[in-house]
């Protein structure tokens, strides 16, 4: 059994339901997904760095990603629907948690001049979108063989009904959210 998951029987369900007043441990708010998403716009043009993305993105979670394609046309954009434009994968149970402890304990700290990831990034339902700018901040890819520096989008899912009970849940599990200086 994994440490975060340990952590979170053991502390966070206790914390919440103190902070929050629930009556049935069922009530607490838990991680349900993570999904990673790798945009590649440039793939229209070049098939190799779709390729290459995937390879990233499967070093980075150990799972093999779905190819994404575009829904509709845009001419502008040199874009047919159906096109592949991205990659993602969807994590759930022992390994969403496994992701999650080495995001927050060895990945984020690796960010330049990191201050702590944005308060505001929850859509309302206590859900967490984390935007990363360079997917060299993950140990497992190899700086010198990363042919192109490209961002990733991290989505953390949650079961909490507002984004108050989301924050409480993603500080208690050690996500190191921005605090202004006094």
């Amino acid at each position: 059994m994994d440490r975060l998951r340990e952590q979170y029987k053991n502390e966070v369900i206790d914390a919440l339901m103190k902070q929050f007043g629930y009556k049935n441990v069922h009530q607490v708010p838990k991680l349900e997904k993570i999904s990673i998403n790798i945009g590649v716009g440039s793939a229209t043009q070049n098939k190799a760095l779709l390729d290459s993305a995937v390879k990233d993105l499967e070093r980075i979670t150990g799972r093999k990603p779905i190819i994404t394609k575009a829904k509709k046309s845009i001419s502008n954009f040199r874009l047919r629907e159906g096109m592949p434009i991205g990659c993602k994968v969807t994590l759930r149970g022992e390994i969403m948690y496994e992701f999650f402890d080495r995001l927050i304990s060895l990945t984020i700290p690796r960010i330049r001049d990191f201050k702590g990831v944005p308060l505001n990034s929850f859509d309302g339902r206590g859900n967490y979108t984390l935007g990363v700018k360079e997917q060299t901040i993950f140990t497992e890819i190899d700086i010198e063989k990363a042919d192109v520096i490209r961002g990733l989008s991290i989505t953390i899912n949650t079961t909490a009904r507002s984004d108050e009970e989301g924050r409480a849940l993603l500080t208690e599990l050690g996500m190191p959210f921005y605090k202004p200086e006094a």
